[in-house]
């Protein structure tokens, strides 16, 4: 069901920007999406998931766009908007942010922020319900607080390990799909003094600090190169 409504919500925002087809760079981001792709059909082989895959329908498009940002629908459909590829600068620069936006789809993130926002939603209605008999300040009160506690204490918490794993499989997939994971550390870095330290402090938002980012990233290549190696796929 998310799938289905997830490649309706693609389609209709296809149709209303403008994709960019035909240029080398479109043909670069759909050639590297394909490659982490089939990492990616490797790696869930080789780990007993054959039939993973199989509702995926995947797609890589260039879409026109001043932002900074690449994403990814539940079901494979992936959007690289085109200010964000000067920041890749190349292939590995593409292929990491290629590897982390199909691991979000592999690790079916979409689905788990739809089922903890209902949770959310369902406690939300619990405590009204509890709290039906105070006054309306109270129940105000109550109700401000009880958002505040989800939202920063759950909800953004669970965001950013979202953020984190994705990093972590990314990594994996673009190594076993030929790219150099440390190459990785240098397009975050970039993507730091990009955005010029105006980030919101990391409790307030669904992302890592770029520090928190990028260290994690640098504790996590040495598993990647692991994991390629047992692919064929050696690094220095």
């Amino acid at each position: 069901e998310l799938f289905s409504s997830s490649f309706q919500q693609y389609g209709t925002f296809i149709k209303e920007n403008k994709v960019i087809i035909g240029t080398k760079d479109s043909k670069r981001v759909e050639i590297i999406g394909l490659k982490i792709k089939m990492a990616a059909e490797k790696y869930l082989k080789a780990n007993g998931y054959n039939d993973y895959l199989k509702d995926y329908s995947w797609e890589y498009k260039l879409v026109e766009s001043k932002e900074v940002n690449a994403w990814c629908l539940p079901g494979g459909k992936i959007v690289f908007y085109s200010a964000i590829l000067p920041i890749c600068k190349d292939d590995d620069g593409m292929a990491a942010v290629m590897g982390h936006e199909v691991a979000h789809a592999l690790a079916n993130h979409g689905a788990q922020r739809m089922s903890a926002g209902i949770l959310q939603q369902v406690g939300a209605g619990a405590v009204g319900v509890a709290i039906d008999s105070k006054s309306d300040q109270e129940k105000q009160i109550w109700m401000t607080a009880y958002g505040g506690i989800t939202q920063y204490g759950a909800m953004l918490p669970f965001n950013r390990s979202h953020e984190s794993e994705a990093d972590k499989i990314g990594l994996i997939l673009m190594a076993i799909a030929g790219y150099d994971p440390t190459t990785a550390i240098s397009f975050w870095e970039r993507m730091s003094a990009n955005s010029g330290g105006n980030s919101p402090p990391e409790f307030l938002s669904t992302h890592p600090s770029d520090e928190t980012r990028i260290k994690n990233i640098k504790n996590l290549i040495p598993e990647a190169k692991i994991q390629a190696a047992k692919f064929g796929v050696v690094f220095k």
